[in-house]
């Protein structure tokens, strides 16, 4: 008996990525639990520096990734200026996504419900950005071609990407804002399952 397997195309993984992921973000930081270890790192800059919203820091943030991935490399690579791109329309889906996430009733369950929906939603944005096998999103791509340029293993530098943006997001929230902001349990539970997820789907 012949058993077909689904076959979801690229480009419609990668929409589907820029759909769910601003929205897996959105819900953490919501769940006031603690957000994803990347995204903390914008979030605490637009906390401090309100100038710009959390969806533009994010973009920016992502848009250093990706020239610090040529200058290893020391080349242009095309497929960095698209997934750039795919940056931005990212960073604004959250600005979409945070305008009416943030009307939704406050309690410890619904923070809960929050926080568990956007983790998941996190893990499988995380498996289709990694195997729609087109230019992704910067901070999906940073640790995948990381990892080739520095030859260790994907989950290793998955891992240590995710801890120092969460490094980096305490040193800026106690020497900023004099506190902690934007991290918490949730932030330090991300750093490690989510590294997990580069798998292969069917």
């Amino acid at each position: 008996m012949n058993t077909r397997k689904f076959h979801l195309p690229g480009e419609a993984a990668l929409l589907i990525v820029l759909l769910i992921n601003p929205l897996a973000i959105d819900l953490m930081s919501k769940s006031v639990f603690g957000i994803s270890t990347i995204s903390s790192v914008p979030l605490i800059l637009s906390t401090a520096f309100p100038v710009f919203s959390f969806g533009t820091w994010n973009y920016i943030f992502q848009t250093l990734l990706v020239i610090t991935l040529m200058v290893l490399k020391r080349s242009f690579c095309p497929g960095y200026l698209f997934s750039f791109v795919v940056g931005i329309g990212f960073g604004k889906m959250i600005d979409v996504h945070n305008a009416w996430i943030q009307a939704l009733p406050n309690s410890l369950p619904l923070h809960t419900i929050y926080f568990l929906a956007g983790f998941l939603l996190m893990c499988f944005g995380i498996c289709l950005a990694n195997n729609c096998m087109l230019p992704i999103i910067p901070t999906d791509i940073f640790p995948r071609d990381l990892s080739g340029i520095v030859k260790k293993n994907y989950k290793i530098v998955k891992t240590t990407f995710d801890l120092t943006c969460l490094t980096t997001t305490v040193v800026l929230s106690l020497a900023i804002l004099h506190g902690f902001y934007g991290i918490g349990i949730g932030t330090v539970f991300c750093a490690f399952p989510v590294s997990y997820t580069h798998l292969t789907l069917p």
